[in-house]
């Protein structure tokens, strides 16, 4: 039993005893005592005034007797108008932290088999172009949101649903054949995702320079300017053997399906280059172009059930009137699919491959809209987790202008942009004078770990429903809310504990309960106690800054203890033994707050 619950158990019994009524556990609200105040816990009194008919003082001097009295917990406590601030006894500030010793995963809730099993899907990328700085927050949120579900007692399925059909990648398809001349990852020494992402941009120019070159013949003939830009982008030669390689992708063209097949896995070779070096994966990737088929055949099931409408032109429609939104195309007039189309596929393959409980989708803010219409159109097909689904949205991240610019000019790829950290972070480290006597192998990996770690924390430390400006100086800073920040902190902790090791002293299991306490001590083991409500939060909101923010507040209160006193010069050996223990699992559980969000933490620097 903790000692909150144990707080809350004996007011309740106190409730009952004094005023003679039963309470619910939610009514009892305990809070940090605030600073200026004495005590470690405070329970709001306001609400029992009803049940009690006394004034706020008095019943707050009636409960604080009471659960002095029956909690072996409290040592004292004291009122404050309505307010009843609670000492909490040092042995229970012991046996708390001897509790938190013996557990590697304090705060964690373990899986078991009748754990509710939730899938997450991030990611989403085109297999027409490599991934860039927007994927790098889709991935990074959905892999964190991962391990926080897990955290919380959930099984997880880490998910990808890759958009591997379509005019796009027809589009990258038509320009090799033109200007590739066979070249391949091997011969040009570029990764896969970035050869294929070049050829889109080339079909891209040369349409251009089509749609130029006719507009202008039509404006010469007498059309006016909009009419002959409209009828050039229609007309121009390339676009129309894109659709024309389109349909004989859908008829399954022997010749159109193999090099498909050779340029997709040429791309997918390079996006798990990107995946290893972010640090995520996935447990079951999923491909439009085998989603969307099912997804047509779910339609035609649900326009037979009367759940959807066709048109006279032959398309098929949901109304959503009833709901207050409009109606939504579900197939094209030809027969064609649409994204949704894809996502009611998707789902049904999911649905058959898991018995999911949560469904969430990790996907942009502009597509709001789209995750609403999903919702409703999944429970109408019945789908249980249909109306509950998450849709995760978040905001565009953005860079600094004039920063790492990619080779387009106007996207931030992913590789160059983890490069770039990684660069900066050995840069600095070597300018901070962190890397004294390492090897060039023990540098590069803690150029690695702390470049990685900047931009991670950088970007989930940040309310993901925000927009924000990602700034690599920024980010990168020994000091302050970031990554590195942490992760020196962590890397002192380890370099004390080897000291204390070098020295032979034993870090005992259990501390006897009249070892010595002081207040910094103290507020450091509360800090550490609220690792589990942090934990918690950050499930129930989908939050992983709300993990963030909990790492930076733990590390500056250990660094105020730090700072206020020494560890290994400590006065008395129990003084040194207490300190060390805290600093030990000060240390655990900085580990295991940042590998929620997916970052390592270096053993030194």
């Amino acid at each position: 039993m903790t000692i909150e619950q144990q707080i809350v158990a004996t007011a309740i019994a106190a409730v009952k005893e004094l005023y003679g009524q039963d309470v619910p556990e939610k009514m009892v609200q305990l809070q940090k005592t605030r600073s200026e105040f004495e005590g470690n816990l405070t329970l709001v009194v306001f609400p029992f005034l009803k049940i009690s008919h006394k004034k706020p003082e008095d019943t707050a001097h009636d409960l604080g007797k009471y659960i002095k009295d029956n909690c072996q917990a409290i040592a004292d406590y004291n009122v404050v108008k309505g307010f009843l601030n609670l000492v909490i006894d040092k042995k229970a500030w012991l046996g708390l932290l001897n509790e938190m010793n013996a557990n590697e995963k304090f705060g964690e809730k373990p899986v078991t088999e009748n754990s509710p099993l939730v899938m997450i899907e991030y990611s989403s990328p085109n297999t027409n172009k490599p991934l860039h700085l927007g994927h790098v927050r889709n991935n990074l949120l959905g892999w964190s949101l991962a391990q926080i579900m897990e955290a919380n007692g959930n099984k997880v399925v880490k998910t990808n649903i890759v958009n591997d059909r379509g005019i796009h990648i027809c589009k990258s398809m038509l320009a090799w054949l033109k200007y590739g001349n066979g070249e391949t990852p091997e011969t040009s020494g570029k990764k896969g995702d970035h050869l294929i992402g070049d050829y889109y941009v080339a079909f891209d120019k040369h349409y251009r320079e089509e749609v130029k070159t006719l507009k202008a013949q039509y404006m010469a003939e007498g059309m006016d300017e909009e009419a002959a830009e409209k009828k050039a982008k229609e007309e121009s030669p390339l676009i129309k053997e894109a659709h024309e390689m389109l349909v004989k992708w859908e008829q399954n063209d022997p010749e159109v399906r193999a090099l498909w097949k050779k340029m997709n896995d040429w791309v997918y070779a390079g996006f798990d280059e990107t995946y290893k070096a972010l640090g995520v994966g996935f447990d079951k990737i999923y491909y439009e172009s085998n989603t969307y088929l099912v997804g047509k055949k779910k339609v035609e099931e649900g326009l037979a059930k009367g759940l959807f409408f066709r048109k006279d032109d032959n398309s098929v429609w949901a109304d959503l009137t009833g709901e207050g939104l409009d109606q939504k195309l579900l197939l094209r007039s030809d027969g064609t699919s649409v994204y949704m189309t894809q996502d009611i596929g998707t789902a049904e393959m999911r649905f058959n491959d898991f018995p999911i409980d949560k469904m969430i989708y990790v996907v942009g803010n502009e597509q709001n809209y789209h995750f609403q219409v999903l919702s409703i159109l999944l429970d109408r097909l019945g789908f249980k987790w249909g109306k509950e689904l998450v849709h995760f949205s978040y905001g565009m991240v953005e860079l600094p202008n004039g920063k790492m610019k990619s080779r387009e000019g106007t996207v931030v790829d992913a590789d160059d942009l983890i490069a770039a950290m990684i660069g900066d972070a050995k840069q600095t480290s070597e300018e901070l004078g962190k890397f004294k006597d390492m090897t060039e192998e023990e540098r590069n990996e803690i150029a690695r770990i702390v470049g990685l770690g900047a931009l991670k924390y950088f970007i989930l430390k940040v309310d993901a429903r925000k927009n924000m400006l990602f700034n690599p100086e920024e980010s990168i800073d020994f000091n302050g809310n970031t990554g590195p920040f942490i992760q020196y902190t962590y890397a002192r902790i380890r370099s004390i504990l080897r000291k204390a090791q070098a020295e032979g002293i034993a870090i005992p299991a259990q501390l006897g309960e009249n070892m010595p306490l002081n207040e910094k001590e103290i507020e450091l083991i509360q800090k550490l106690n609220e690792f589990g409500a942090a934990v918690e939060q950050a499930g129930k909101d989908y939050s992983p800054s709300g993990i963030a923010n909990y790492c930076y507040e733990l590390t500056k209160a250990f660094n105020q203890l730090y700072h206020d006193y020494s560890i290994l010069g400590a006065d008395t050996e129990d003084e040194k033994i207490v300190r060390l223990v805290l600093a030990q699992n000060v240390g655990k559980t900085l580990k295991n707050g940042m590998a929620l969000l997916g970052i390592e933490v270096p053993e030194r620097m």
